[in-house]
């Protein structure tokens, strides 16, 4: 499996710092929080977008993704949400990652009507990230935490370019166990989001172990799959500054995730 981070947990650090922190850690890749904060994000332009690629190549770093805000089951209009999409897409083709991230935000909506928003607006966008090479991924979160809530929306949309992003801590605030989480996500599934909390009542971002997500769980579920994607440490430093700082975290984080899957059964 290769690893990643999300630059959620340095915020607002300069690409250069970032593709630095990833290689002194050994992480493949890097997922790219597309937020105004940031130094990359869907108004940046083609002169920065550029500099950026070639700090990465230069580094040996992969851009995971690029972690959008979009929210395709909200109510409102489509054309709003399809405009956000595409610049996404544009972002992640422009520094060649293969992913975009984007959240359900139904909020309290009937779950049809955001199920059939949700559908509608990933399908339209599905063509533009074909063309550009990219893959748009529905997060398990906020309205749509659990597995079986995202592969509602993904089987109406039926594109290959539309998939999933398993966040393993929204699955798990949703009582859903990793053994049945993967398995609905598996032919979707993009990527792998991983964090670590002390709680559901206090999901503060922790040191990889040490809280009570089932890491374990989650990495053997994929190993015995033979699933060899990327696992994305996602540290949520930008909403509890309060937390340790991640660079100090990145390293023992990485072992412990090789740790996992070294040790979990593969099938043969």
């Amino acid at each position: 499996m290769k690893l990643a981070f999300s630059t959620l947990g340095v915020p607002g650090l300069p690409v250069p710092d970032v593709a630095r922190l990833a290689t002194a850690h050994g992480y493949d890749g890097v997922e790219l929080r597309a937020h105004p904060e940031e130094p990359l994000h869907p108004g940046t332009g083609p002169a920065e977008r550029a500099a950026a690629v070639r700090e990465f190549e230069a580094a040996g770093v992969s851009v995971l993704a690029v972690a959008g805000y979009a929210r395709v089951a909200a109510a409102g209009p489509d054309e709003p949400v399809l405009d956000e999409l595409a610049g996404l897409v544009r972002l992640a083709a422009d520094l060649g990652a293969p992913y975009v991230r984007v959240f359900p935000g139904g909020g309290s909506r009937p779950a049809a009507e955001a199920d059939a928003d949700a559908a509608r607006r990933l399908g339209a966008v599905a063509p533009l990230a074909a063309d550009a090479g990219v893959h748009v991924l529905l997060e398990t979160h906020d309205s749509h935490r659990r597995a079986q809530d995202v592969v509602r929306v993904l089987g109406p949309v039926g594109h290959h370019h539309v998939g999933a992003l398993w966040d393993v801590l929204h699955t798990w605030l949703g009582g859903e166990e990793p053994a049945v989480s993967f398995p609905a996500l598996a032919p979707h599934l993009g990527y792998v989001q991983v964090k670590d909390v002390a709680s559901a009542e206090d999901t503060a971002p922790l040191p990889l172990g040490s809280g009570v997500l089932p890491l374990g769980a989650c990495v053997g579920a994929l190993s015995r799959s033979g699933w060899n994607g990327w696992l994305c440490w996602e540290y949520e430093k930008r909403w509890h500054p309060h937390a340790a700082d991640f660079p100090q975290l990145a390293g023992p984080g990485a072992e412990y995730l090789r740790g996992l899957a070294a040790a979990a059964p593969r099938t043969t």
